[in-house]
């Protein structure tokens, strides 16, 4: 066969990510990578999202036209068999002349033909055109199974991290919902203290500017979550207005552990990757293609049949008919035309390589993104835990002093900070000739 053979385009991958403190060989990650977290509303989620996501029914059903084509493309590998039969009634004029003689002819004449032929085409692949095209059509049809593999993780993953968004804002409105019933009741004290004269109204203005001001997050955190559970219905298939995904708070929880493996193993396990590489195959061979129509085309055409005047004596064996005629077919002038599709099957060639080079860097990138994620995040959570555990200690000998102070009416005035809703409290001090009210410690927790 004529064209290049195919060669992975060079790459050398590092040994080993950055990101991640040792890396080794791994075993193969599960299918159903999603049950490590073991949560089985996520799992019916899933399962849901495979069997009706649209997206992915429109990734397989491209899946099917590429393997039909491929099968197309495979037929021409055999000869092409077609019956042709048919039936003609001619009259002759009685005054023409006759092409044998000259002379006019005696009399009219009418002629029946039955014609019952079997015709067989083949071309004859020398150069490999048609070999090469099957070798392009069968690489387009793997790299459909492998777009449609990549489809159904993204809509996997796509699904898991809308419902793990689901969890987080309903965890969200819970701490908000706790928050509003704190400052309502707070609003409520100094309402109480106000009438009494036993404090200014300005702090009541803040307490309640903090109400309106939380009460609004928590309306947006009820939009946020409304969206998120519409899409997650998107996802799965379902119109959004019968959708409906329980609350459920998301509570303290670790992902499961998965290591990244060695970077040479990522070709192989990212679907991305290996479409991107099919492609490669797909556009190598069609080089083969361009090449082979520079060159002769041999092609073979044969037919036999049975052909009568009547229709009784048809299928006589004195009837039978036979013909084969062997054919080629050299381009000489097509004032470059052949030259141009080369050189367009070599550029295609290139442009599919450098998407391969470009996907391979991508999938680098994204395992490091996520390296990296985790570390940063397993470090804030940490960090986040420290100063949880830091506001639970007793109140320190200090911060009783400034209490006792701010109560006998000395410069301390310690109050809530309207920055903070979720019950965090800053302390400011100042000199004031008279006594001022102390909201230290807030109502809320």
């Amino acid at each position: 066969m004529v064209g290049p053979n195919y060669k992975r385009p060079p790459l050398v991958p590092p040994a080993a990510f950055k990101s991640q403190a040792i890396s080794e060989p791994t075993p193969p990650l599960a299918s159903q990578w999603w049950r490590l977290y073991g949560d089985p509303d996520l799992d019916h989620l899933i399962e849901t999202a495979t069997a009706s996501n649209q997206s992915l029914k429109l990734a397989v059903a491209r899946v099917d036209e590429a393997r039909a084509l491929a099968r197309v493309a495979a037929s021409y590998l055999a000869p092409t068999v077609s019956a042709d039969p048919s039936f003609s009634r001619v009259r002759y004029s009685g005054t023409r002349a006759s092409p044998t003689t000259g002379q006019p002819v005696q009399s009219a004449a009418t002629v029946n033909d039955w014609l019952l032929p079997v015709d067989l085409t083949y071309e004859v692949d020398v150069w490999g055109r048609v070999r090469r095209g099957l070798e392009s059509a069968r690489a387009q049809a793997v790299a459909s199974a492998d777009d449609e593999a990549a489809v159904r993780l993204s809509v996997q993953t796509d699904v898991t991290q809308f419902y793990y968004t689901l969890r987080l804002l309903d965890a969200q409105d819970v701490i908000l919902t706790r928050t509003v019933a704190a400052y309502q009741e707070q609003v409520r004290v100094l309402s109480v203290q106000v009438r009494t004269g036993l404090t200014s109204p300005v702090a009541l203005y803040q307490a309640q500017a903090q109400l309106e001001a939380t009460a609004a997050q928590q309306r947006d955190t009820e939009r946020a979550r409304a969206d998120q559970e519409h899409a997650l219905a998107i996802l799965c298939g379902q119109p959004a207005p019968s959708f409906n995904l329980a609350a459920n708070p998301l509570r303290e929880t670790f992902p499961p552990e998965v290591p990244a493996g060695l970077p040479a193993a990522l070709l192989s396990r990212r679907p991305d990757v290996a479409s991107a590489e099919q492609m490669v195959v797909a556009a190598n061979a069609q080089i083969g293609v361009a090449t082979a129509n520079f060159f002769p085309l041999f092609a073979l055409t044969g037919s036999a049949g049975f052909e009568s005047a009547a229709v009784h004596n048809l299928f006589n064996w004195q009837s039978r008919i036979a013909s084969i005629v062997p054919g080629l077919t050299q381009p000489i002038f097509q004032r470059g035309r052949l030259k141009a599709n080369l050189a367009a099957a070599k550029a295609r060639h290139r442009q599919a390589v450098a998407t391969y080079v470009n996907q391979v860097l991508i999938a680098y990138g994204d395992v490091e993104d996520a390296l990296t994620d985790r570390q940063a995040l397993t470090g804030m959570v940490g960090h986040l835990r420290e100063a949880a555990d830091a506001s639970r200690r007793p109140t320190p000998p200090a911060a009783n002093f400034a209490w006792r102070r701010c109560s006998t009416g000395t410069a301390w005035s310690i109050t809530s900070s309207s920055s903070t809703p979720s019950g965090r409290c800053s302390g400011t001090s100042s000199r004031s000739p008279r006594p001022r009210t102390c909201n230290w410690p807030p109502a809320f927790d």
